[in-house]
């Protein structure tokens, strides 16, 4: 009895493993694509929003048909498709590749741009100090590769048709960074580092001279100089906000206007 037993679950441990055999292989649909099929409906898939179905695609005709001309836009759409993902180190990387494997191909300025684009759009923990949490602890890395990328593509390529939005970008950028440490420095002096406050006031003014925040910035500088009792680093930088912004609305104890300073395009 307990052979038979035996045997029948030996019977039954083989049947299953055969039965994994007569199961059919999941069918690859793009099997036989010719690279402009698979080009098409990738594009297809890119533009319904389905850029994970875009990828797969884009990647099946780089692999398929890697030396033909679709294989390299293949390689900037899936850069493309990963940053409407929201997949920034993805982008990233394959924008990398590209421009390390084709540095000198007619549209490798869009790359450039795109790089931008992936960085700028990487800022929301950066501009987060508009709120009440410390400003501090902000992270503007993105918002200088962001810069640097665009400056990359503006000096590369002048006649670029993406240059003139790149320097409308960096100069929100500028003004953005600014910004950022300009309230940084307040929240400093707020807290009594009256030290910290000027220094970080001092590199707004000295790494930002043409953006808005500059006015402010020297401000703090003011104040904060006041505060340590250094009245002739405090008269020089008074002197300096006097000369460059007369009707400065600090010099009547207001604050400088809230109109949107970072509308430039």
């Amino acid at each position: 009895m307990q052979n038979k037993s035996l045997k029948f679950a030996a019977l039954v441990f083989a049947l299953s493993l055969s039965g994994c055999g007569l199961l059919p292989d999941k069918v690859d649909e793009t099997a036989g694509w010719s690279a402009s099929k698979l080009y098409s409906e990738a594009r297809d898939e890119l533009s319904s929003g389905n850029y994970e179905k875009a990828v797969q695609h884009f990647e099946k005709l780089e692999s398929r048909y890697p030396f033909g001309t679709y294989a390299q836009q293949a390689q900037m759409e899936v850069a493309y498709a990963y940053y409407r993902q929201g997949d920034q180190p993805q982008a990233l990387a394959a924008v990398e590749r590209f421009i390390k494997l084709h540095p000198n191909h007619p549209n490798v300025d869009y790359m450039y741009y795109l790089r931008g684009l992936i960085n700028f759009n990487d800022q929301a923990g950066f501009l987060s100090f508009i709120t009440k949490q410390d400003p501090s602890e902000r992270d503007s890395k993105a918002a200088r590769e962001a810069f640097d990328s665009f400056k990359q593509l503006a000096e590369r390529f002048p006649d670029s048709i993406y240059t003139k939005d790149a320097i409308a970008r960096m100069k929100y950028l500028v003004n953005a960074l600014a910004k950022y440490e300009v309230h940084v420095a307040n929240y400093y002096y707020r807290r009594g580092a009256y030290v910290a406050a000027a220094n970080r006031a001092q590199q707004a003014v000295t790494d930002y001279r043409e953006a808005p925040a500059v006015e402010e910035a020297l401000f703090v500088m003011m104040r904060s100089y006041d505060a340590l009792g250094m009245k002739d680093l405090r008269d020089d930088a008074e002197r300096v906000l006097r000369q460059n912004f007369p009707q400065s609305v600090f010099f009547s104890g207001g604050r400088a206007s809230d109109k949107p300073w970072w509308k430039i395009w």
